[in-house]
């Protein structure tokens, strides 16, 4: 599918910590950015994009529109070719599941691809999914073939009760894709990205990632950090996936994005040369039995525990990196400067 770059693209969710990099190369690249957000008045979140426009080639216009409002993304969705539907929950504590996670992402991805139903001009929809619709815990790398979960890999152990977040990704994907094959004008295309780490284009950039570097900052880890294995990438890489997604004429189907696996005290030993001296940074593993105790007070249940807690993980990023061309930056450097804008910006003391 070729997409014209003359064209203007919708991007959802534009304020988010990934949509404010992917915004930037496109406007970079002269694409001019339809940007829906919740609410386009609000200066202290819409700023930094603003002024990326300032310095590129191309323009950006504000769209009013909300995951849970029907229609809300028609008018942003006028004359494009192409739409990145990026919006979506990640948090960490959530009081209700199924209204937190679970509604926003499931009801969002049919809004937004409802209304590409209706605009003759879309042609492609780059969806932001994630590892978590590939698999719900890492135990279940034992059921992958040759060891390594790849794009043909779906989560079948989260539910609404165990690994929601996960369980809202698996959801939101599965409907994606039912309804791209209801319909034949626009294709499909999904990036299922692990964790992501490193800056944010906004200073106060929030997302789940942002929640486990202040725990390793401000001491809620320094008895230790879990043993847990998990794929991590930069935020940066994941933007240019999505950007190599939307114009790559023979692009299809997932893309599992992630530069390598690491556990989180790797992540606190690439930060320890710069922070490790005024910084209360986990310097052991937690014994498994101690998170089986504590795990449930800190929002990690038991049943989590034991299907994540000292199981490898592993994932293939093969395809993408054959029929995108994509490739990966140090993730020692992407740990480090998000640490430093967490200080910076005081959320870490």
């Amino acid at each position: 599918m070729k997409i014209d770059k003359q064209k203007p693209v919708l991007v959802t969710g534009a304020t988010g910590y990934l949509a404010g990099w992917l915004v930037k190369e496109l406007l970079e690249n002269g694409i001019n950015v339809h940007a829906a957000v919740r609410n386009p008045d609000n200066l202290g979140k819409v700023q930094h994009l603003l002024d990326m426009a300032e310095n590129s080639p191309g323009n950006i216009i504000f769209f009013k529109a909300d995951l849970l409002e029907e229609g809300s993304y028609e008018l942003a969705m006028e004359n494009c070719e192409l739409v990145y539907h990026t919006a979506s929950p990640f948090v960490l504590k959530v009081k209700n599941n199924r209204k937190d996670l679970i509604e926003p992402a499931l009801h969002g991805t049919q809004n937004v691809l409802n209304a590409a139903n209706k605009c003759n001009s879309v042609k492609r929809v780059v969806v932001t999914s994630s590892c978590a619709a590939i698999y719900g815990d890492a135990i279940d790398l034992k059921d992958a073939l040759d060891g390594e979960f790849t794009e043909e890999n779906w989560n079948t152990t989260s539910s609404e009760n165990h690994q929601a977040y996960s369980y809202s990704k698996l959801l939101a994907e599965k409907e994606a894709w039912k309804m791209q094959k209801n319909q034949d004008r626009w294709d499909l295309i999904t990036i299922n990205p692990s964790l992501i780490v490193g800056p944010g284009t906004n200073p106060k950039a929030t997302s789940g990632s942002f929640d486990i570097m202040k725990q390793m900052g401000n001491g809620m880890m320094k008895m230790g950090a879990p043993e847990m294995s998990i794929g991590a990438v930069d935020v940066r890489d994941v933007a240019h996936a999505h950007f190599l997604a939307g114009y790559t004429e023979s692009a299809q189907g997932r893309y599992i994005t992630s530069k390598e696996t690491v556990k989180f005290l790797e992540l606190a030993d690439m930060l320890r040369p710069n922070f490790g001296a005024k910084y209360p940074l986990p310097k052991k593993n937690l014994p498994k039995w101690l998170l089986w105790l504590f795990g449930p007070l800190a929002g990690m249940s038991r049943k989590e525990v034991s299907r994540s807690i000292g199981h490898p993980w592993k994932a293939n990023n093969s395809k993408g990196i054959k029929e995108l061309g994509m490739t990966y930056r140090s993730l020692d450097k992407a740990v480090n400067e998000m640490f430093q804008q967490l200080i910076d910006s005081e959320q870490i003391k």
